[in-house]
């Protein structure tokens, strides 16, 4: 953690409130915990305004001090977090929809949380074969259409970070196993523009995703079938109507 936050402009909003997110940022940006020293390096803050802060969110639930005296995210965001994820998914409802009635098959959206990728909203395929992600699931980022077009989206040392820390099981043959191919994998990625699970989550299993552009955190939609449906013919339909989808949930975030 050495990139310092950006100073606030004065008069911007309430002081005290920008530096209590600023500083749950921080331990999120850390990976989900932090010392006290290493948030004085991320920020301008003073250390007393870090600590008094922390102190404060420590009492209130929203942090938490480890043993090793260490800070950590605490358990009553998660109540927030949750309710942000079910509007967030109410949000792109309508999108995922109208990719379901165009091709015919199950649509999902999902975002980066921690190091994995969590699934907020899915409208299913009326295939009696179709394929089915629970919303709240939580999957690995490097072996999912969705998670890879997020890590597309980061530059390669975080990736390394986040894989280090998540692991990379290979559930199939076809997933990828190791951070080298994996980035040889993002880069062409981020010059296609899309992602493909190609079996990598599950045999027979194929998606295409395509990242959220400007969402306010890592966020991807993606359609998935059966490989007998979803070939590269059904990519070639599916790949416009994804960056449509994925522009307008965009804009409509920023609304």
């Amino acid at each position: 953690m050495t990139e310092k936050k950006a100073a606030r402009s004065p008069g911007s909003g309430v002081q005290s409130v920008e530096r209590v997110f600023e500083l749950l940022e921080l331990v999120t940006d850390a990976g989900g915990d932090v010392t006290l020293s290493e948030l004085a390096g991320s920020t301008d803050l003073p250390l007393p305004t870090i600590h008094r802060l922390l102190r404060t969110l420590v009492g209130l639930g929203y942090a938490r001090q480890l043993p090793n005296r260490r800070y950590a995210l605490g358990p009553r965001l998660i109540r927030i977090g949750e309710g942000a994820s079910r509007q967030f998914g109410a949000l792109a409802r309508p999108q995922l929809k109208r990719l379901v009635d165009e091709l015919g098959e199950s649509a999902n959206m999902a975002i980066l949380d921690g190091d994995m990728v969590v699934y907020v909203a899915q409208v299913p395929s009326s295939h009696s074969m179709r394929m089915f992600t629970e919303v709240g699931r939580r999957a690995h980022l490097h072996d999912t259409g969705v998670g890879k077009a997020i890590l597309a989206q980061l530059p390669d040392e975080t990736v390394r970070g986040i894989v280090g820390r998540a692991g990379m099981p290979t559930p199939t043959p076809h997933s990828i196993g190791s951070v080298d191919a994996l980035l040889s994998e993002l880069q062409v990625i981020r010059e296609r523009g899309y992602a493909i699970d190609d079996q990598e989550q599950e045999i027979g299993v194929r998606c295409f995703s395509m990242a959220v552009p400007d969402a306010p955190t890592p966020t991807a939609v993606s359609v998935s079938g059966p490989i007998s449906r979803v070939d590269e013919r059904f990519g070639a339909r599916a790949v416009p109507l994804l960056r449509r989808a994925a522009a307008t949930i965009g804009a409509d975030l920023e609304d």
